[in-house]
This record gives structure tokens, sequence and C-alpha cells, in this order.
């Protein structure tokens, strides 16, 4: 599809960057993730969807250096999974009490640290630029974090109004969505016995999920003259752009259903 960009949907979506334990092999724990943890999240009544994003063990990060702006991803803080969760209301959260406490209570079993970046209604934003029935094959995660001294109003616009109809302008992408996160609270998620640490220097405050049609395009999408060009604009509003490669986007539950097996 191409031309002007429009958002079907504007839900209301809480991003949550995980770590697996690193005691044990990570695919042990990214396997627990997409088994019986799953299945405590999925039985939440409120949610609108859920879905895991799992990220590529090795990834120094897709976005190209850029002087100014922190791009090559710390291996320290390098995360391995991001859950996805659009809740139907901001009444949800007290449907979805008994379920939280039991993922509470599991999360040592596989995380390390978690966190929670939540957003405003209406501050996440899935684009329409696929025709019905394309399907990504491949899929970029690409964390952003806001220059100091750049105000969260002006973050948003040059976002949503300058950095993605840039990224989207060829009409290639099969997925586009996005997400502002209000400013990051300790204590929003703060389970027993896992590290919740988010020093305010390495804190984000926007996510984008670009989708392509297998993994040729998204390297050339990395490798093409928009990110090209965004790249020398970047310093002026950006700290830090973390491109993830994505292995794996798994819905769990999609317009309020548990689907029988996840959905890619």
């Amino acid at each position: 599809m191409t031309g002007t960009l429009h958002f079907s949907r504007k839900p209301l979506v809480s991003s949550i960057p995980l770590w697996m334990r690193d005691d044990r092999p990570r695919q042990q724990g990214m396997d627990r993730w997409k088994g019986p943890h799953s299945k405590i999240i999925s039985a939440n009544p409120g949610l609108e969807e859920y879905r895991q994003i799992h990220l590529a063990e090795t990834n120094p990060g897709l976005w190209p250096q850029t002087r100014g702006v922190e791009t090559a991803i710390p291996a320290d803080r390098r995360i391995d999974g991001v859950a996805e969760v659009s809740l139907k209301s901001v009444l949800s959260v007290l449907q979805g009490r008994k379920q939280t406490k039991l993922a509470f209570l599991d999360e040592v079993n596989l995380f390390r640290r978690t966190l929670l970046y939540a957003g405003l209604p209406y501050s996440a934003r899935w684009y329409d630029v696929a025709d019905p029935g394309e399907r990504a094959g491949a899929r970029a995660l690409i964390l952003v974090r806001r220059k100091e001294g750049v105000s969260a109003a002006a973050f948003r616009r040059v976002l949503t109004d300058r950095l993605v109809p840039t990224l989207a302008g060829d009409g290639g992408l099969k997925e586009l969505r996005t997400q502002v996160f209000m400013p990051w609270r300790e204590g929003l998620w703060n389970t027993p016995n896992v590290a919740h640490d988010n020093p305010l220097d390495q804190q984000f405050h926007a996510s984008l999920m670009f989708g392509f049609a297998d993994a040729e395009a998204l390297r050339a999408f990395f490798g093409g003259d928009a990110v090209a060009k965004l790249s020398a604009k970047l310093p002026a509003f950006a700290a830090a752009v973390h491109a993830y490669e994505v292995s794996d986007a798994l819905t769990f539950v999609k317009d309020g259903k548990i689907l029988p097996n996840p959905q890619q």
C-alpha cells in the first residue's frame, strides 16, 4: 500500500521488556514463556490482544551507526523479548487481577528482569500498511530514547508526524505499530525476586514495530535511503535508537478471544 498513512486502531497498550534468567539456558526460558506462562496471561478476561515479541539472541543493533545517537545495543541491557498487552478498557486492570497475581508469582521461574512501559489511551497506533491477508515474514522492534531537553509533546509530534511517515514512505511495510510511553514509574510492575532496575539514562520513551515481506526486505530497509536520511536528523530529538531483529511475534489473544494456537 502506498499514499497517506491511515491507522485503524488506537488501542490501550502496555509493553513489558523481559530478560531471561542467565543461570539457565536461554531457550528454556523462551519456551516456558510461550508455553505455561502464556496460558496464565491469556486467561485474563480484560485482554483485547496479547502478543509475545521474541527477539533474536544475537542482536547488536540493526540501525546504522549514527553520530550522537546510541545505536549499538549494550550487551548488558540487551532485551530477550517484549510482552505486548492490549486492554479492552481502563477497567480491564481490575478484571485481570487474579491472572496478574499468578503471573507475578511465575515470573521468577523464567525472568531475571522485567519492566513495564505503559501508555495513555490513544498513545498507540496500529496502521493499515498492508493489503488484507498479507502477513509479515520478518520484523524489527525499534526502541527510542528521547534526548534530554526535548519535551514529551515535541518528541511525540516528531515521532508520529515525521519519523513514522518517513520510514513508511516506500509502501513496502507489511506491519506498522507505534507506541509512545508515559514516563516510567518504579513500582508499577514490582514482581517478587525479579529485578526492575531502570536508570534514567537507560529508559525508553517509544517503540515501533516494522514488519517486512522477508528478511531480505528487512536488511534492505535498514541499508536504504530513508533510514540514512533520517539518521542525520536523529540527534536533534533522540539519544538512543535500538533496533532489534525479531525472531517470532506470537499472538495468543486476538479481538478478546484466546486463540487455540498462537498466530504468527
